[in-house]
This record gives C-alpha cells, sequence and structure tokens, in this order.
C-alpha cells in the first residue's frame, strides 16, 4: 500500500494537518422549542448536476427488513473502464435523523467523475429505528457492493467510505468495527464482508460517550457505537476532515480519533479546514473537499500491482 501524502496534502492544498493528544468534550446541540423539529445540522444541500461523464443507476435495494428496503443509488463514469474499479460508499449526514440518498449526491457525482463508483446510500433515521441500526444499514451497504460488484466493474477488493456528521461517524464505524459481529446485522448479501479498505470522515462524531445525552444512549450502548472504541492494528486507513468554524462538533473528536489511530499504529491524517463551519463540503469548500479526498482514495485504493512500485 502507498503512503499517505501528508506533506503533499498539506503543502497542495494550504491546509493544517496535526496530531494532538486532546480528551473528548462533549458535544451540544441547542434544543429544540416544544412542538417544533431540531434544525437540520447541515442546512440544505446544494443542488448541482450529474456530471456528463457519470450515470447514475437509481434506487438499487440493497437491504430488506421485511417489507422495509433501504436503497442506494450508484454512480458510474459513463466510459466503461479498461479494468474494475475502486467503490466508495457515500453515507450522508443529518444528526441520524434527517437526510436521504440523495444529499451527498453532489459528492457522488464528483467522485464518479474521477473514476471511482459512488454507492450514495440511503439508510433508516433515528426515531424509525434505534441505534445500532444505521450502523448496521451501512454495513449492509457494504456487503452489497461488494456482492454486486462483477455487475457494476467494481473490485471488490478495494472498497472506501465518506461521509460527514452523522455518516462521518457511520463511515468512522465501518472503517474501524468490521470485526464486530454484533454490529454485522441481517440486511442481506451474508456471505460477504463488511470491511473497507479507506475512509475519509468529516466533521466525525468519534466519541458517543460524550454525547449521549444528545441521543438518548445509554454509555454501554453509546460504547458500542464510538468509532473510538474500536480503533485497532485492522483499522482502515482514515483521512480526517474537520472545520475549524465547526460550533457543533468540536475538532477534539477528530483529534482523539487521530490519536487513536496513532497510538494502534494505523495510517490516519487529520486537515483542518481553514474557515469550515459544520458542513463545510456543502459550501465554499467543496471543491477543496474532492481534492483532498481524491488523492487519498486513490493512494489507499490503488491497485496491488501499483501499491509495490
Amino acid at each position: 500500500m502507498n503512503p499517505l501524502r501528508s506533506r503533499f496534502l498539506a503543502a497542495a492544498l494550504g491546509a493544517s494537518v496535526v496530531s494532538l493528544s486532546i480528551a473528548p468534550v462533549a458535544l451540544a446541540q441547542p434544543a429544540a422549542k416544544k412542538g417544533r423539529a431540531a434544525a437540520d445540522p447541515e442546512g440544505t444541500p446544494p443542488s448541482r448536476a450529474v456530471p456528463d461523464s457519470v450515470k447514475v443507476v437509481r434506487d438499487l435495494v440493497y437491504a430488506r427488513y421485511g417489507e422495509r428496503e433501504v436503497k442506494l443509488d450508484l454512480y458510474l463514469p459513463r466510459q466503461p473502464a479498461a479494468a474494475k474499479i475502486p467503490c466508495i460508499v457515500v453515507v450522508h449526514g443529518g444528526g441520524w435523523r434527517s437526510g436521504d440518498k440523495t444529499r451527498f449526491a453532489h459528492i457522488a457525482g464528483a467522485l464518479a467523475a474521477q473514476g471511482f463508483a459512488a454507492a450514495c446510500i440511503g439508510y433508516r433515521l433515528l426515531p424509525e429505528v434505534q441505534f445500532p441500526a444505521p450502523v448496521l444499514d451501512c454495513k449492509a451497504a457494504v456487503r452489497w457492493v461488494r456482492a454486486n460488484a462483477a455487475a457494476h466493474g467494481i473490485d471488490p477488493d478495494r472498497l472506501g467510505a465518506l461521509g460527514g456528521s452523522a455518516g462521518g461517524h457511520l463511515v468512522a464505524m465501518l472503517g474501524t468495527s468490521a470485526h464486530v459481529a454484533s454490529l454485522e446485522g441481517e440486511g442481506g448479501s451474508p456471505g460477504s464482508s463488511s470491511r473497507v479498505q479507506a475512509v475519509v470522515a468529516m466533521a466525525t462524531p468519534a466519541d458517543l460517550v460524550a454525547m449521549g445525552n444528545r441521543v438518548g444512549l445509554d454509555a454501554e450502548l453509546a460504547r458500542l457505537i464510538s468509532p473510538v472504541t474500536h480503533v485497532s492494528a485492522a483499522s482502515a486507513p482514515m483521512l480526517l476532515l474537520h472545520g475549524t468554524a465547526d460550533t457543533l462538533v468540536p475538532m477534539a473528536q477528530s483529534e482523539l480519533l487521530l490519536e487513536k489511530y496513532r497510538a494502534a499504529g494505523v495510517k490516519a491524517e487529520l486537515v483542518k479546514i481553514e474557515g469550515g463551519v459544520h458542513a463545510f463540503w456543502n459550501g465554499t469548500h467543496f471543491e477543496k473537499t474532492i481534492a483532498l479526498a481524491v488523492p487519498f482514495f486513490r493512494a489507499v485504493l490503488a491497485p496491488a500491482s501499483d501499491a509495490k512500485k
């Protein structure tokens, strides 16, 4: 596997890459007034046309729970590749309570325009379900991609994941908890692995014990679904992106996850997006987000023959 190019990323994109040891900070969000729904933590995602070079296969069912179907949209380069391509599972945010598979469509389209397949997923939200259900859905999505890779020209051994906010939490769980059998669920594709090989996690709640009151979790469940709980030598390489102006998820959450990775001896970097608010990927930092994610995925998900060079 090629080493992560932290110096290249920092110099080329003007971002600061840091490694700090900071204790987790309790996450806080203003309570909704009685009778009103809580504000969407990410605001309104941008509306961007699908690039002409990209085709979309919509409404593919990746998991079933009784009559409940959970779907994804698969973004693919319109021009067939000469070889199988890596796929990125793209997971939206929304506080685990809002959003759907169209919310990160702009990111999925941008990744597909760069030669990746991108599975932009929906997942069951609170309060329809309770934790760990959103985690189980994301794992089912990875298993589905791997089980159906051949039909879409995807390399099942080169899967990544990208998500922001609640989606950042969920992809961080994909990257760290592949060994936790109790988090696999029964959504579908049971014969395939839910392991991913690379993760880009943005504005990531990493220690849910610190935010248990916000999402109504007891300490035991919060530990189970916290990425920091599961970091090991087997965790997937991770690129953490976090806005310096994020007032919803403290930077210390990403710093703590970085420290856990470093202690485990696993590749990880944290890039601070200067002036970036919580959902920086929806605004003026969209291009920078893609410019950081694409070289990371290309380096980590390079074909085995290239990785040896």
